[in-house]
C-alpha cells in the first residue's frame, strides 16, 4: 500500500485549526482571560467571576462588585477597543456585563 502524500506544513494546519470558528471562541476566551489581569489591573480581575466567549464575538464578563459593574459598563467600548488592540483583530464585537 502506498500513503498518500500531504504536503501541508505542520504550521499550516495549526493555523486553519485555530482559525475554525469550533477552536477560534475557545483559543480567543483563553487568550482574553490571560490578558483580562493584565489589562485591568489586580482589583478588576478579583472582582471578576466569569470571563466568556461567544463564537460570534460577544464578550460575556460576570463581576461580582455592583459599583464596578456599573463602572465597567460605562466603558464597554474602551474594554473592546484594548483587548482588540492586544489580540490583534477585530475579534470582540460586543461586551456585556452583568
Amino acid at each position: 500500500m502506498m500513503r498518500q502524500k500531504n504536503d501541508m506544513p505542520l504550521k499550516d494546519v495549526l493555523k486553519q485549526l485555530a482559525n475554525s470558528k469550533k477552536f477560534k471562541a475557545k483559543l480567543m476566551k483563553t487568550r482574553i482571560i490571560s490578558l483580562w489581569g493584565r489589562i485591568m489591573g489586580p482589583t478588576i480581575e478579583q472582582y471578576t467571576k466569569s470571563i466568556d466567549v461567544s463564537r460570534s464575538g460577544t464578550l460575556y464578563l460576570t463581576i461580582e462588585s455592583a459599583t464596578l459593574r456599573q463602572e465597567l459598563s460605562y466603558g464597554k467600548t474602551k474594554i473592546q477597543k484594548i483587548l482588540n488592540e492586544e489580540l490583534g483583530e477585530t475579534y470582540i464585537k460586543e461586551v456585556i456585563i452583568r
